[in-house]
């Protein structure tokens, strides 16, 4: 009888790959048809969410069933990887792309709609008297009166919950390795209960902002960056947060050795990933 060190493990055909394509056309579909205004894009949006979830909850199943009956040997372990870092390098592109829109506004199509002194006539043609300043609602006070958030408060909670989340994700990784089971599963629940209190928080700031502030994505280049950084921000949280849960589940049912732990390797290092997104955000959003 071979091991799985011996052979390369080949999958078996596979159905999730379909269910999750036909889940994000969904999602996207009615993503776009709800911002147009469509009511029923809504729905449809949802229903593509809900064919995501059970897709990825049947997929994972698959695979951490193929994982614990020992199918995948040094091989597979090294795919795993791979993949996971070049997702992680994906994200890394992913939320470039917003601190870029947020620096071209600020750092050059602002300037040029002020009448900087290399481009005069940008201001003389495209919006006389536009002054160039940051935060902006654009120009003629397009997004209206708003306030404009501040770093103190629950941005600053909320960094220092992040923070701390990262040193107890640290403190149950090495307890998995020293085989310290209890000091593991009780680190390891903090880190995804901060991450959901960080949800919560930022929704009660979503809120405030919302009706107290007239900060809206409506207003201007500020409050459109604004939420779309840290709204995609808020949904890798959620998302990480769900994989710590999961992996704590794992946990609890034995799963994981020393030796032998790449999906809580994986949702560690997406877990640092946001938080790192997050010091970024918190200083460029916030404070600058």
């Amino acid at each position: 009888m071979t091991h799985a060190e011996d052979r390369y493990y080949v999958p078996q055909n596979s159905h999730w790959p379909i269910v999750g394509s036909v889940g994000l056309f969904l999602l996207m579909v009615g993503a776009s048809s709800w911002l147009n205004g469509s009511d029923a894009g809504f729905w449809v949006m949802m229903s593509g969410v809900a064919v995501v979830i059970f897709m990825l909850a049947g997929w994972f199943s698959t695979v951490i069933g193929e994982s614990i009956s020992g199918r995948f040997n040094q091989q597979v372990d090294m795919s795993f990887r791979m993949g996971m870092f070049w997702f992680i390098f994906s994200e890394v592109m992913f939320f470039s792309v917003f601190f870029g829109a947020l620096f071209y506004s600020r750092n050059m199509s602002i300037p040029w709609l002020g009448g900087d002194s290399n481009n005069f006539f940008t201001n003389l043609l495209l919006w006389g008297g536009y002054e160039s300043t940051w935060p902006s609602n654009g120009p003629g006070n397009a997004g209206g009166d708003y306030e404009v958030m501040q770093p103190f408060g629950l941005p600053l909670i909320n960094t220092v919950i992040l923070l701390t989340s990262s040193v107890t994700l640290t403190v149950a990784h090495h307890a998995l390795l020293a085989s310290k089971r209890s000091m593991l599963k009780v680190f390891l629940a903090a880190t995804f209960i901060l991450g959901f209190i960080f949800v919560f928080l930022q929704a009660q700031e979503y809120i405030h902002a919302y009706h107290e502030m007239n900060l809206k994505m409506t207003t201007g280049i500020y409050g459109s960056t604004f939420y779309m950084l840290t709204g995609f921000h808020g949904m890798h949280v959620t998302i990480g947060a769900f994989m710590l849960s999961v992996i704590w589940l794992r946990t609890m049912k034995g799963h994981f050795t020393p030796r032998h732990h790449f999906a809580f390797e994986a949702a560690a290092w997406y877990w640092h990933f946001v938080d790192v997104v997050w010091l970024a955000l918190y200083v460029f959003v916030y404070w600058m």
